[in-house]
């Protein structure tokens, strides 16, 4: 998973009233001890009270509260990879930001996306951007995004196969489990539908199969062709694991911010 599904997730229920403001801030603490927020840009800082680029960045209390005075809707995740920047609204310093990230959270209604970065060691900072265009959000079906996880899942093990891993890797099922074993666990809102946690969990495994195929042995060496071989059969199930995980996200907010609504 990524800081920016867990924000995308808790500030949707936040603002539906189905989570504290210090629930939020509570579960970005599994990605890093410390979070700051800063603006891209003059304007969009003036616009939202936030500190520009130049400025000391602010706590993420105040994004919440930039956020409540837009009355940003929904937000929404998305994790762009070169080539694929859908959902960020054309060319621009969000478009760069995010691919270098590989994450976002987009706020549509608010004309706002929003990307965290590793500044140091435990210290994640959160730029605010102006979204260049709203643009109509693309709709996977949570159903079509865990049958193709499910495909990709069974790509994956006939994908380790044809690349020989197991022989460059005797301990390559370790490597594996040791590479789930170090994710982040995110704390979800109550109510947070079982669906997309299931598929959220598939699609962390997916992802560490992966990395473990992507890896080099070790002490080991690839040719370059054999290299590039490698990175186009992955491609297909890097693509699965990102529109899986962006469903089981889209949904979730969805179930939750329905709930809240219907308890008002």
């Amino acid at each position: 998973m990524s800081p920016s599904a867990t924000l995308v997730v808790w500030t949707s229920a936040w603002l539906h009233g189905a989570a504290a403001a210090d629930d939020v801030l509570d579960a970005l603490q599994i990605w890093a001890e410390l979070h700051e927020v800063v603006a891209d840009d003059d304007g969009t800082a003036t616009a939202l009270d936030l500190p520009g680029p130049d400025e000391m960045p602010a706590a993420p209390a105040m994004l919440l509260a930039a956020l409540r005075r837009t009355q940003a809707g929904d937000g929404r995740l998305v994790l762009p990879v070169p080539g694929d920047t859908r959902g960020l609204g054309g060319n621009g310093p969000l478009n760069a930001t995010a691919v270098r990230a590989g994450q976002a959270m987009v706020l549509p209604e608010a004309g706002l996306g929003i990307v965290p970065r590793l500044v140091a060691d435990q210290v994640i900072r959160w730029t605010v951007f102006d979204l260049p265009e709203i643009i109509p959000p693309e709709h996977v079906p949570l159903g079509e995004a865990e049958h193709g996880l499910a495909d990709a899942m069974r790509q994956a093990a006939a994908t380790l196969v044809d690349l020989d891993v197991a022989r460059h890797r005797p301990n390559v099922r370790k490597d594996i489990e040791a590479v789930i074993a170090n994710q982040p666990r995110p704390v979800w809102p109550d109510g947070m539908p079982p669906r997309s946690l299931r598929v959220l969990q598939r699609a962390d495994e997916v992802a560490a199969i992966l990395e473990v195929a992507a890896g080099d042995s070790p002490g080991g060496a690839m040719s370059a062709s054999a290299t590039r071989g490698r990175e186009e059969a992955l491609r297909p199930l890097t693509n699965a694991v990102r529109r899986a995980r962006c469903a089981a996200v889209e949904e979730a907010v969805r179930v939750l911010s329905a709930h809240a609504d219907k308890r008002r």
